[in-house]
């Protein structure tokens, strides 16, 4: 199954009250492994970055200033994402800025059928836990030593790490091993059973005797009275 794990960064918290996307980082996973495959980019927001935004995300109105408009990217992006299912952490978030930027160029907005959302996978795993991007990684070990600043390709790779644990960790490449040994089973050598044929022991006459007179000695037994040897 190929997912795509996304992540923003933007000018603010609503695009609807003015705010922009300024980047954007996807990276592409198969079966839950990532491929390798990722698109990243920058966009110029068209609008004067707040402070409060850069400090979490250090992209300045210089840096953006020869960026590209949304628009003038927004095939390559559709190209990249397809018809996969999205992966964001506070999908709705993302969502909303990507559908705003969809939407103002004209083109069809994400079908929110595709979202899935990391921290409602990490409030019903983990209830009354932190569920920061942040959180999860000390949660699960996951090294973040080189996020200083947020960054949407970088939080993507983070998140998509954070994802696999979510789903069920390490262990959901096991069906992989599991073929490749079922594969290789034919090629090994099998000893052939040996069999012994049955050995009989008889019972003496002296024996038969002994059993129903003993027989005869038990009160009620559980076979009933009549039964006779």
């Amino acid at each position: 199954m190929r997912e795509i794990v996304f992540d923003t960064e933007t000018t603010g918290f609503s695009f609807a009250d003015g705010d922009r996307m300024v980047e954007i980082g996807c990276l592409e996973m198969v079966n839950r492994v990532e491929t390798g495959r990722t698109f990243h980019a920058y966009f110029h927001p068209e609008r004067a970055m707040p402070p409060e935004a850069q400090r979490v995300h250090g992209l300045s109105d210089a840096f953006l200033a020869d960026k590209p408009l949304f628009p003038h990217l927004v095939d390559d992006l559709l190209d990249f994402i397809g018809d996969s299912p999205l992966v964001a952490h506070n999908a709705s978030f993302d969502f909303g800025f990507l559908n705003g930027e969809l939407k103002r160029c004209g083109r069809t907005a994400v079908a929110m059928e595709r979202m899935v959302d990391t921290v409602a996978m990490a409030r019903m795993r983990h209830p009354g836990a932190k569920h920061s991007l942040d959180a999860l990684c000390s949660r699960y070990g996951i090294d973040r030593s080189h996020r200083t600043l947020h960054g949407a390709l970088l939080d993507a790779q983070l998140l998509a790490q954070v994802y696999v644990e979510l789903t069920g960790g390490r262990q959901i490449g096991l069906g992989l091993v599991s073929e490749v040994l079922v594969e290789a089973a034919p090629t090994q050598a099998v000893a052939a059973a040996v069999v012994r044929p049955p050995r009989v022991f008889g019972v003496s006459e002296e024996e038969r005797v002994r059993h129903a007179a003993f027989l005869k000695t038990v009160v009620n037994p559980l076979w009933g009275s009549d039964h006779a040897m």
